[in-house]
């Protein structure tokens, strides 16, 4: 997800370094007034990465407990990491970056929407399916 993001930023103008520097700004305030583009920063590059795996491994979580193991085939499953993809992205781009890290409204919209839904659907791709988990957990 990240390197779609990544790359297309790049290929766009906006710097191929701007969605982690733009995620490191929750924590370095002084990078929220970052105009494209932008370069390599050390510490924005480290703490955007940082940044954007643990929240994916507490949204991977989430899903996992909350939905994951309620889903008895892999087909289901994938669609609905697709949708939790998309539910995180609209939480993010509307509720939580533009009081929290408006310079990440800077990253193009449709490209962000996009990489959550592939996020999503890799997570119900990976992830094991509620049946697949009772075969493997089952006493002999």
């Amino acid at each position: 997800m990240g390197m779609v993001e990544m790359v297309y930023e790049a290929v766009a103008g906006d710097g191929f370094w701007s969605p982690v520097v733009y995620i490191a700004a929750t924590v370095l305030r002084g990078l929220q007034s970052l105009q494209p583009p932008v370069g390599f920063l050390f510490w924005g590059v480290v703490l955007g990465r940082i940044g954007h795996m643990m929240n994916s491994v507490i949204l991977t979580w989430i899903f996992h407990r909350a939905v994951a193991q309620r889903v008895a085939s892999r087909g289901p499953l994938v669609l609905t990491g697709a949708i939790y993809g998309l539910i995180v992205f609209f939480v993010m781009w509307y509720v939580v970056l533009p009081p929290v890290d408006a310079v990440m409204l800077n990253l193009s919209v449709t490209i962000f929407a996009l990489a959550h839904l592939m996020w999503g659907a890799a997570l119900g791709l990976l992830l094991p399916a509620a049946a697949q988990t009772a075969v493997h957990t089952s006493p002999a």
